[in-house]
């Protein structure tokens, strides 16, 4: 099957998790396109992936012609040029403004602070042992997320979902970022609204379908 949307993605990478979370509430088919971000030395270096994303990074994905990179900005694209099944913004301009601090406290404030390349630079030049690179993640992640809790709890526009009973552009953050606090050990216990929040996304076909572990480059168990 041709699909006109092809989604260049790492299973585990949050910013392409936050994508296909979008494709999927959008309700649009795509293909994907996986990149290898580790094995031998990582896909996204070599030069025909580099001709199409010049930082090296997924995801990017295409339309026809036309090549997006960023994953916000890919969502942003997504709803200004496709109607779909959901909006991923609400209408109102200061709604819009809120999920969009929300969900850049997560995209531009805690997940570049534990990006790949982040990690492999830390024990690349300065040989930061595991267990302080975990360290790290778990300081930066909770950082932010006493932050989103506080925001959450506090407002009357959060309901089921960051933004009232609709699940959208804050949310698409939200999961993928608890999924790395969960991957790298942070406890949960202290966000009870985030993990709410997280809860009904996951109750969601199209969170579903997101998740790494679904994706057709994920390990599979022998």
């Amino acid at each position: 099957m041709q699909y006109g949307l092809v989604l260049y993605s790492y299973w585990r990478s949050s910013a392409s998790y936050r994508v296909r979370i979008a494709l999927n509430l959008k309700g649009l088919p795509y293909a994907i396109r996986p990149v290898h971000l580790v094995r031998e030395g990582g896909e996204q270096h070599l030069p025909a992936y580099r001709a199409l994303n010049p930082q090296e990074l997924v995801p990017v994905l295409k339309d026809g012609e036309r090549v997006i990179r960023q994953s916000l900005a890919i969502v942003e694209y997504l709803e200004e040029a496709y109607e779909g099944e959901t909006k991923l913004l609400p209408v109102a301009a200061r709604d819009r403004a809120r999920v969009r601090a929300l969900a850049q406290i997560v995209a531009c404030d805690i997940h570049p602070l534990g990006n790949l390349r982040v990690l492999q630079y830390l024990d690349r030049e300065f040989n930061v042992p595991q267990v302080e690179r975990e360290q790290w993640m778990r300081h930066w992640i909770a950082a932010g997320f006493d932050a989103l809790e506080k925001l959450l709890a506090d407002n009357p526009c959060t309901g089921r979902f960051c933004e009232a009973d609709t699940p959208g552009y804050a949310d698409l953050c939200l999961v993928p970022q608890v999924y790395n606090a969960q991957r790298w050990g942070l406890s949960l216990e202290p966000y009870p609204t985030i993990r709410r929040i997280h809860d009904a996304c996951m109750q969601l076909d199209a969170f579903q379908r997101a998740r790494p572990e679904a994706q057709p480059d994920a390990p599979r168990p022998e």
